[in-house]
């Protein structure tokens, strides 16, 4: 079992955890409908991403066509 060498004091501990916080999010405007998506990632209203279209909507695909 670990055990510590000598106190660690409320001040240290608490300095080391002062990175430790959670930072907000920060989105962008999709180019293409202009919803809310996070940097770097595709656009989960359009599917977009860099001004062109990565993942088909489902509104967009038929789907009776592809299961015959």
């Amino acid at each position: 079992m670990a055990v510590q060498q000598n106190k660690v004091s409320k001040s240290r501990r608490n300095n080391r955890r002062a990175h430790d916080a959670l930072v907000a999010a920060n989105p962008n405007e999709c180019s293409n409908c202009g919803e809310l998506r996070r940097p770097h990632h595709v656009c989960p209203s359009c599917g977009h991403y860099a001004d062109k279209e990565i993942v088909a909507q489902a509104d967009e695909i038929d789907l009776d066509e592809d299961a015959a």
